[in-house]
């Protein structure tokens, strides 16, 4: 990704993110974690107070304040904040920093991931660099093999990560690791 082209990345995504993501400190005490990140797919709840009231016709200053979490207590009142609020958001086709694709690189382009994975855009003129710098003669003797991506595999596709620079073949062809 380091050396991936900003021209491949979604609008709204930036390298730094994956390259130089946040550090978690845990202190000692609580063994680290990836960090929760909510998934985009998820609907977002806000709430406001639940306070109604206008009192001699003075605007009331609760409807200033919003929360996503309805036990917050309004600023303004000290009542709860749990009246829901509906949450719109712009249609993709207006929102130039969203995409239905999701994910951080653009899907209209094919990539490639090296068995160190390192990722490049799929090109002919790549597969054939590619073929030219393992010194392939018998294109023939290559192969194709579909792998399904899960919670167990990326787990271990971390753990490999650290440990080898042939990743990709460790954990999907373990057979061809061993020679």
């Amino acid at each position: 990704m380091e050396n991936l082209s900003d021209t491949y990345l979604q609008p709204d995504q930036n390298k730094d993110s994956l390259l130089k993501p946040k550090v978690y400190f845990s202190g000692g005490v609580v063994p680290l974690q990836l960090p929760n990140v909510e998934s985009s797919s998820i609907s977002r709840k806000f709430y406001r107070c639940n306070n109604t009231s206008n009192s001699y016709g003075h605007s009331n200053n609760c409807i200033l304040y919003v929360s996503s979490d309805s036990s917050a207590i309004c600023p303004s009142c000290q009542n709860y904040m749990s009246r829901e609020l509906n949450f719109v958001d712009l249609p993709s086709s207006i929102n130039p920093g969203s995409s239905s694709e999701g994910g951080y690189v653009k899907g209209v382009v094919k990539y490639m991931v090296m068995d160190n994975l390192v990722v490049n855009p799929m090109s002919t003129i790549s597969g054939i660099t590619l073929l030219n710098n393992f010194d392939v003669k018998e294109v023939g003797n290559l192969g194709e093999k579909v792998v399904d991506l899960g919670m167990d595999e990326g787990v271990k596709l971390l753990k490999a990560s650290l440990l080898s620079n042939s990743v990709l073949t460790d954990i999907f062809l373990p057979d061809l690791s061993m020679k």
